[in-house]
């Protein structure tokens, strides 16, 4: 192993910067090379790569976002595309890629190993929908950012009495609108985990409208449903005027929590530590606080587990 190649791939999420960082510093206190990947897997493709040192990671450990930039690529998906691939690889003489993202992003780790280049995986997503660890970098932050928001929208729905529909993202996992919703105190949690039960949200309204409560919140990921329906079903059926707030892409920004920066460097050194092992297709995770790996196709097989524990929690707190 003499030359490492960082690739950020799908979604971007606030900590791959500082894993880029600690993935990049550790080849370099071990003598090796490091080739930045722009643009993931159409970057590698198209060879838009070049050489970095100890400057090119400067400064990045608190900035989200991804200094390597992200991008879908359809062609890598296909034999031609990853032909390209394995000549740019061994043009620019890269001996093991880590890659940084979900799902697809270690599937095109997996590809690259089985055409004999060694992988390493970090999970980066937002979602924390990879079920073989119990956190993924970027979830904590984006959490953050949302509770922040509710905090924010609490705050002007009472000065006018309104409820307040937050839209978050989870499309297929409700882990962000579970985890803010708790922790911004919200009414109502709407997640695809649970099938939606719009009568239980409309009476906690009417019971909260009914005791005085000025402010009504309800969190809903995005993969529910329209939340402009929802919004005006609360209003049509409770009297409450209704806002809907949808965050958007703000949660994939800012800089990366305390449990992000951490786990992010952890698994940066672990990355580089396993390609100098020389072991490949490895996922990179956490367990009860300790950091692990296992095989990435057994890693993707297993399923990502809803909390019903917390959502059981939030139901009451709610009442």
């Amino acid at each position: 192993m003499k030359t490492i190649g960082i690739l950020t791939s799908g979604g971007d999420a606030p900590g791959m910067n500082a894993a880029i960082r600690a993935i990049a510093r550790t080849a370099f206190a071990n003598g090796l090379r490091v080739k930045g990947i722009r643009n993931g897997f159409d970057g590698l493709i198209k060879g838009d790569i070049y050489e970095m040192n100890i400057s090119s990671v400067a400064d990045i450990v608190h900035k989200g976002g991804t200094i390597l930039g992200s991008a879908r690529s359809l062609e890598f998906k296909t034999k031609e595309g990853q032909d390209k691939a394995m000549e740019i690889i061994k043009n620019f003489d890269i001996d093991g890629i880590v890659v940084l993202g979900g799902d697809g992003s270690f599937q095109g780790a997996n590809v690259l190993h089985e055409r004999g280049i060694k992988t390493i995986g970090i999970p980066c997503t937002i979602d924390n929908d990879m079920g073989y660890t119990d956190w993924t970098i970027g979830f904590d932050t984006a959490v953050e950012t949302c509770k922040e928001a509710i905090s924010k929208l609490r705050d002007t729905s009472s000065s006018h009495g309104r409820g307040n529909v937050v839209e978050v993202m989870g499309r297929n996992c409700g882990d962000i609108a579970l985890y803010a919703g708790v922790a911004g105190g919200a009414e109502s949690i709407l997640v695809p985990e649970v099938p939606v039960d719009m009568e239980q949200v409309i009476s906690r309204v009417q019971r909260g409208k009914a005791r005085g409560k000025l402010h009504h919140i309800v969190v809903v990921a995005e993969g529910i449903g329209n939340p402009q329906n929802i919004a005006k079903e609360i209003q049509d059926k409770t009297g409450v005027e209704t806002k809907l707030t949808i965050l958007g892409h703000v949660q994939r920004g800012g800089s990366p929590a305390l449990r992000d920066a951490i786990m992010a460097s952890e698994m940066g050194v672990k990355a580089v530590e396993l390609l100098m092992e020389g072991k490949s297709s490895l996922a990179i995770g956490i367990k009860g606080g300790k950091i692990f790996s296992m095989y990435i196709p057994d890693a993707i097989k297993i399923k990502s587990e809803f909390n019903t524990e917390l959502y059981t929690i939030a139901s009451i707190l709610a009442n």
